[in-house]
């Protein structure tokens, strides 16, 4: 969701972490505190924000960003329509990922600048 490569996380985690471990750590249904924790650390990310994630929520915020004809032709369908506080909440956590990917691609880029003068 956040657009970050396997190979990425795994530079951030260290020298233990490679792109197939991060693989197979997507692939848990259950991820152990300390891990949890090492992620959480290197996205910037609170741990609660992978405990409490719910992909059935997500798909329903994705659903419900078309415009108002979004219910036509599909009279069979049920929607859940968020409230104001709820699109106010997830208009700041928007903002809030985007001002983070916005650093991580420019320390990102300091590191590769930092890799070129090797």
């Amino acid at each position: 969701m956040l657009g970050i490569k396997q190979e990425a996380l795994a530079f951030d985690l260290g020298n233990d972490w490679n792109q197939k471990k991060i693989s197979m750590l997507e692939q848990k249904d259950v991820i152990e505190d300390d891990i949890l924790n090492q992620i959480s650390d290197a996205l910037k990310i609170p741990v609660e924000a992978f405990q409490n994630f719910d992909e059935e929520q997500a798909i329903n915020i994705i659903s419900n960003t078309f415009g108002d004809n979004a219910c036509v032709g599909n009279p069979n369908s049920t929607f859940k329509f968020n409230s104001i506080e709820e699109l106010k909440k997830l208009h700041e956590e928007k903002i809030a990922l985007y001002e983070r990917m916005l650093k991580e691609k420019d320390e990102m880029m300091a590191r590769l600048e930092k890799l070129i003068n090797k």
